[in-house]
């Protein structure tokens, strides 16, 4: 391993990432990147607000932390995503399919290769916020998220 490759691992595993959303909120930082993605969802359009009708189970959410990196090394920014606990759900009822689009490495390779094979530029970006782009047909009820009110 190269002396650059042993200090940016031991970079990444000296530095906290908070577990949870207690711990998080001590810190300017990690408020700052939920409060980003609370922002960037009620921006969206991605829920309503609303009171959880009778017989109707909320899908509770958490927040994960992590720490997006520049290529060399500095700190580019503190990411906090906002994911479901979707082992509360049940299939039939909160769900009926699941997808997530991703993309297959020999795809990747394939366009690697053209891109090479044709003197193309290639660029990297990082997508913020990624949403879900079509109506659901379930009736689905989350939970506020834990460390901000119901009334955010």
């Amino acid at each position: 391993m190269t002396d650059i490759a042993r200090a940016f691992l031991t970079s990444l595993l000296v530095q906290d990432i908070p577990k949870i959303v207690h711990k998080a909120s001590k810190k300017g930082e990690w408020r700052e990147a939920m409060k980003t993605k609370m922002e960037a969802i009620e921006k969206n359009g991605t829920w309503e607000k609303c009171i959880l009708p009778a017989r109707k189970k909320p899908v509770g959410c958490r927040f994960i932390f992590t720490i997006k990196h520049k290529a060399n090394d500095t700190i580019e920014r503190y990411k906090a995503r906002l994911v479901a606990k979707g082992y509360t759900q049940t299939y039939g009822i909160d769900y009926s399919e699941t997808f997530s689009p991703i993309a297959k490495i020999d795809t990747v390779r394939v366009l690697f290769s053209i891109t090479t094979n044709k003197n193309w530029p290639l660029h990297q970006f990082d997508v913020k916020n990624a949403f879900l782009y079509r109506d659901l047909k379930e009736e689905v009820y989350m939970e506020a998220p834990p460390g901000f009110s119901k009334d955010f």
